[in-house]
Formats: C-alpha cells, sequence, structure tokens
C-alpha cells in the first residue's frame, strides 16, 4: 500500500519539475538569437567575382596545297637518313651464333669460382645447379654481354643495350666471385 501512494505523488511531482524547467527557456534566448542574425546579415555583403569571358575558339583550317603534306614518303625518308647519320654505328652482331648463358639475365648468374691453363684463365658461372666455364670473348647475359677480362675475384662484361632514344650504347657489367654458402 505503501508503494502505491508514493507512485501516486511521484507521478505529477515529475510533471510539475519537467514544466517548470521547460518554463525556464523563455523567449529571451530565441530573441537574443534572432537579433543577432539579423545583425550579421545587414552587415556581411557578398561578394561574387565576374567570371572572364571564354576564349575564343578558332578552329585550325588545314589546306593540304600549300602545308607539307604528313604522310609523303619522300619526308620519311629524310627523317631516316637523318637518323642513319647521327648514329654512332654500334649495335649488337645479330648473325652470329647464340652461346648458352645469353638466355639467362645476368643478376641469376653467380661467379664460383676461376680455372686457370697457360696462358689462359676460364671463370666458372653457375646457373642454378649446372655450372658452366667462359673465356674472355664469350658471351653472358640477355643484353649482348661479352666477357672482357677475367681476374681472381671478378669478370668484367661489356654490355651493348638501347637507350631510350633507340641508340645502341655500351654499358659495363661485372659479376663478383661469391664464397659458397655450404
Amino acid at each position: 500500500m505503501m508503494n502505491l501512494s508514493l507512485a501516486r505523488w511521484v507521478r505529477p511531482s515529475i510533471i510539475v519539475l519537467l514544466a517548470a524547467t521547460l518554463s525556464g527557456c523563455g523567449d529571451n534566448g530565441v530573441q537574443e538569437v534572432k537579433e543577432w542574425m539579423a545583425d550579421v546579415k545587414a552587415h556581411t555583403h557578398a561578394f561574387i567575382p565576374k567570371l572572364t569571358a571564354p576564349k575564343k575558339f578558332i578552329p585550325f583550317v588545314y589546306d593540304g596545297n600549300i602545308g607539307v603534306d604528313p604522310f609523303n614518303p619522300n619526308k620519311l625518308l629524310v627523317v631516316l637518313a637523318k637518323l642513319q647519320a647521327s648514329s654512332t654505328g654500334l649495335k649488337p652482331n645479330f648473325d652470329r651464333r647464340r652461346e648458352a648463358l645469353e638466355n639467362y639475365p645476368l643478376d641469376t648468374v653467380r661467379m664460383v669460382g676461376i680455372l686457370q691453363k697457360v696462358g689462359l684463365s676460364y671463370a666458372l658461372l653457375q646457373i642454378d645447379k649446372t655450372v658452366f666455364p667462359v673465356k674472355v670473348g664469350n658471351y653472358v647475359g640477355q643484353n649482348f654481354g661479352m666477357v672482357t677480362h677475367i681476374s681472381e675475384t671478378e669478370i668484367n662484361i661489356k654490355e651493348i643495350v638501347q637507350d631510350a632514344s633507340g641508340e645502341w650504347v655500351e654499358r659495363q657489367a661485372k659479376l663478383a666471385l661469391q664464397e659458397s654458402t655450404k
């Protein structure tokens, strides 16, 4: 019974408390905000820059009788002649028989030792688990690399590669002797 009478007093007191709280939020705060907004609108001026006029499009008129024909075969022959005249003349020998080590990129080839005979040195190059002997003048790698010097610690290779303009240029490479991991 006590709980029922307490419930009768709690509900009405919550409603009265809520109404008193909401009555404190009178029109004064809203009126201040409205005045501030009116003041900002009165003192703020929008600045919109004028758009620049678009550029006038002038179409290109091709007059085939006056200009040079871009598809003229004589023009192409002149350009090719200039390219051949400026060429250094360096290019790989495509007519020779390719050697076995030219099928592998140079970064997959390891120098694992040397053999020396009277007046002749051979470098031992390993690819996967196969060892190949090479001497000065043999070709190695996919860039037309020719062995130019063999020492006890490395071999020097002269490669012929194309640069960005399509010209053939020489590039030097080395393979150093690598220690066995076993």
